[in-house]
């Protein structure tokens, strides 16, 4: 298969989109736990605990044991690997997006986290693979409505401490996401006896999911929380079904249609669309006021960019 072959922009920008918004549920609920009281740890832990048990089951039932028992012997067989891309692209990627919902709205920190589509191509680049310019204008029409609804919050007078604790954790969220995503899409493109069960995004998701968990170890011995509530042992136990299990698949799922740079980027890209989603549920779910006309523009921004990927698909 050629680089430019295989499924349409628009339909990977699409399947995208479906991710985004089943991926935003994730802001608007941590911020209400975190406005509950909830520890951030626990908003990140029990996510990842409730994942494996449900990606787990679904993969007996639908797999059978076997498939199950061969895909636990291939993450013991690679340990160190699912470790280093579950560690990095779950662990490190959603304990810094739990602990600034402590700091900042859902919206604000579903903003700050697009900055992960400007890291996206630095990683490719990274990884080897090219990035065609054309791409990267469209990617920056994005982040240019990320800045935009960023100031917007800044300029409502936010403290400093407050937004940097909002916003430095989500930057390294945006760098690890991708990364570890990244090392999962070389394994799905290799020519091994390993690529074979990872042609299922909830295998690979699973494999990911049990490499993050040490991390949220760690995290629990370290700052030792106290126990969760049972409205954050619910709170977290739809997030890991929703935006856990199904969002991340699907969104795995179009990542790894393809193994072509610019398509890459244009899924990760899709991703913008959890601001705008993020900012309605808020709205309704915890009433938050609507958002002034800069906001606005921001979104137009963000959407014109995502547009221009589906289009530039078509040429």
């Amino acid at each position: 298969m050629s680089a430019t072959s295989g499924p349409t922009m628009p339909r990977l920008v699409g399947i995208g989109l479906l991710a985004a918004a089943l991926f935003s549920i994730t802001f608007v609920l941590n911020r209400a736990m975190s406005l509950g009281g909830g520890h951030w740890v626990w908003s990140a832990s029990l996510r990842y605990v409730d994942m494996a048990v449900l990606l787990a089951l679904w993969l007996l039932l639908r797999r059978g044991p076997a498939y199950l028992g061969a895909l636990l012997r291939l993450f013991r067989a690679r340990l160190g690997f699912w470790l280093l891309a579950g560690g990095i692209g779950f662990g490190v990627f959603y304990a810094c997006c739990c602990f600034a919902a402590d700091h900042a709205p859902g919206w604000i920190v579903a903003a700050t986290w697009q900055l992960t589509i400007l890291a996206t191509p630095f990683v490719l680049r990274a990884f080897g693979a090219r990035v065609p310019l054309h791409g990267l204008l469209f990617l920056g029409l994005i982040f240019l409505g990320v800045v935009i609804l960023n100031l917007q919050r800044v300029s409502t007078g936010v403290g400093l401490a407050q937004v940097l604790a909002g916003v430095v954790p989500v930057m390294v969220a945006a760098i690890a996401y991708p990364v570890g995503n990244q090392l999962l899409n070389r394994a799905r493109h290799a020519r091994d006896s390993a690529a074979v069960l990872l042609c299922d995004p909830v295998a690979s998701v699973l494999l990911l999911t049990l490499g993050a968990l040490p991390v949220f170890m760690v995290l629990i011995v370290a700052f030792r929380p106290p126990p969760p509530g049972m409205g954050q042992v619910g709170a977290t136990a739809v997030i890991a079904l929703v935006a856990g299990c199904l969002a991340t698949t699907l969104f795995l799922y179009a990542r790894n249609l393809s193994n072509d740079a610019l398509r890459i980027a244009a899924v990760d890209a899709t991703q913008a669309a959890e601001v705008g989603f993020a900012l309605v549920g808020e709205m309704f779910m915890l009433g938050m006021p609507p958002p002034d006309l800069l906001a606005w523009a921001g979104l137009l921004a963000v959407m014109g960019g995502l547009i221009g990927f589906t289009l530039q698909g078509r040429s």
